[in-house]
């Protein structure tokens, strides 16, 4: 498990921030944190006062990252490119989570090396993760500027015959009374937009490029929801509230998510990349074969609707 808990003896009186500076090689920023995020004990007392002086043993919890061998697709001087496998999550959501993909950046590239924007964990696609603090400072503000273009692909139920703006504000859904979704589409919402083109029909679907203009939360299911073109394997947003939570409550196995929503998996990818960092331009492709993947999809559907 990634989280484990490190003995650390103190053997004299030293201010806390400096013991976890010097035991973890850290800044005092970063050892700060570590305690203001409960991270350090003592017989096992939480310490919470960052000007404490401690001796003797400490109990420190602290990420410790193991690889299981996913490697980078590019590797620039400043950051590094993942083609992530769906069902892998991008950050812990907790101390229990057991693997992540910056699992896989720390062990390679050191504890500051880190992920600079998300994706779900069953969304398969492209990761950028920057080697050090000044590449991430930088490539976070491209994202939240706008100057860093992501371009996914989604399989959807129906058939989309022209391409499509949505326009349509997503706010976060605090009444669970009638369904159990994270996100809603509300007028009093944030802008979120959306562009989709179709690209192929296959049979009852359709291959979509999707080029969101904002970054809401969960914004291309959404929308594709709200034009009546669920994403295939999406087992949350247009399913009825008892799938839902079955779902949720991980009392759905694969078969019967397969039956209810087509896929075992979330079928959306994220394809492309596009953005300028100091004097490059960069076009950022997938190795994954997306297409490929829906149509095997759609050719086992038929075999086993045949059976």
């Amino acid at each position: 498990m990634p989280f484990v808990t490190k003995k650390v003896a103190v053997q004299t009186p030293t201010k806390l921030f400096l013991v976890l500076m010097r035991a973890f090689d850290i800044t005092q920023k970063e050892a700060q944190r570590m305690i203001d995020t409960k991270k350090v004990f003592q017989d096992g007392k939480l310490i919470e006062d960052k000007a404490a002086i401690v001796t003797g043993e400490l109990q420190i919890i602290h990420f410790e990252p193991k690889s299981r061998g996913i490697r980078p697709i590019l590797e620039a001087k400043d950051f590094v490119l993942y083609d992530k496998p769906s069902g892998v999550m991008v950050h812990p959501r907790n101390r229990k989570s057991e693997y992540t993909l910056i699992d896989e950046i720390k062990s390679a590239y050191g504890m500051r090396a880190n992920i600079v924007h998300r994706i779900d964990k069953e969304t398969s696609g492209l990761i950028l993760a920057a080697k050090h603090k000044e590449a991430e400072k930088e490539l976070k503000r491209l994202f939240e500027t706008k100057k860093i273009q992501k371009k996914y692909l989604a399989l959807v139920y129906g058939k989309l015959q022209e391409e499509i703006l949505i326009d349509a504000p997503i706010a976060i859904n605090r009444d669970f009374s009638k369904i159990k979704l994270k996100m809603r589409i509300c007028p009093t919402g944030k802008p979120a937009q959306t562009i989709l083109r179709p690209l192929y029909h296959l049979g009852p679907y359709t291959l979509v490029e999707a080029i969101p203009r904002t970054g809401r939360q969960h914004q291309i299911r959404l929308h594709l929801l709200h034009i009546d073109h669920p994403i295939v394997g999406d087992p949350i947003y247009g399913r009825s509230s008892e799938d839902a939570i079955r779902y949720l409550d991980k009392r759905m196995d694969t078969k019967e998510r397969i039956q209810k929503t087509g896929a075992p998996r979330l079928m959306l990818h994220a394809q492309r990349l596009e953005f300028s960092y100091k004097t490059t331009r960069y076009q950022l492709v997938s190795r994954h074969d997306f297409l490929r993947e829906c149509q095997e999809l759609i050719d086992e559907n038929r075999k086993t609707n045949r059976d």
